[in-house]
């Protein structure tokens, strides 16, 4: 298994007991993984990420178990669901379905190109965060959003001892203050960590799949997805991708 491979398994935790599928059926996903492209040195270990996540709306209930669970490990303000749960209805013949909408860490983010003073930023694996010491709360990157991701703070949300306790960094935004803008931080340091989001493990029908797309893998905890033949045989779509924002985020179709 090249080195790439390697650090997927060791990113997600994926194994046995992780995935509940056998280390041979994990083996064998892997062999159909691409190679990964490394750096100037060569080594694939150090490779850029590319983190996303595919939803399957044909497995979610619309339960928003995602969302509860994303509030509590993010100590969410009540007045915010960085990742919401909206009910579909596009065809009078057919019932609705539901649709969770986190942020779409967007290649081309329009709420970045419009913040003026920088605090929304893209990193290199793709991740886009809002800098809370440097956000003047002017809202404009919530008009620019055309996902409706973000939400603002017009006021001190009540906080727990264990939220006041954490040290404030963009990737991990708590405490939660007053006068700027939050949303859906995509859980980066839970992948560098190797754990998979709240959001993932918190879906009790394993609708949502999270990881690197730069190995072309994601996983839901109990199953492994090649992300390229998946988009390609299952028709997976980007919401709203005809803007030109290159949503990290793709969905499998209900049907």
């Amino acid at each position: 298994m090249n080195a790439g491979r390697r650090r997927f398994v060791k990113l997600l935790g994926i194994g046995a007991a992780t995935i509940g599928a056998s280390l041979a059926g994990v083996s064998q996903l892997l062999r159909h993984l691409p190679l990964v492209k490394g750096d100037s040195d060569g080594s694939a270990e150090n490779a850029p990420r590319k983190w996303g996540m595919i939803i399957d709306l044909k497995k979610c209930d619309g339960c928003r178990a995602c969302t509860e669970a994303c509030k509590i490990a993010h100590h969410i303000p009540f007045n915010q669901e960085w990742i919401k749960i909206y009910e579909v209805e596009d065809n009078p013949l057919t019932p609705p379905y539901h649709l969770p909408r986190p942020c779409m860490h967007c290649e081309e983010p329009p709420c970045r190109n419009v913040c003026p003073t920088g605090a929304t930023y893209r990193r290199k694996d793709g991740v886009v965060l809002i800098n809370h010491d440097r956000c003047i709360g002017c809202r404009y990157c919530m008009t620019a959003c055309p996902y409706s991701a973000r939400y603002f703070n017009w006021g001190d949300p009540p906080h727990t001892q264990e939220e006041l306790a954490h040290e404030y960094s963009p990737e991990e935004p708590w405490p939660h203050i007053r006068g700027v803008v939050e949303k859906c931080d995509f859980c980066v340091t839970h992948g560098e960590k190797g754990i998979l989001p709240p959001c993932v493990t918190g879906c009790p029908s394993g609708a949502i799949y999270y990881g690197d797309l730069a190995e072309d893998a994601v996983s839901n905890g109990q199953e492994l997805l090649k992300v390229s033949e998946v988009v390609r045989v299952r028709q997976a779509f980007r919401y709203k991708e005809e803007l030109g924002t290159g949503p990290r985020v793709y969905y499998l179709p209900r049907g």
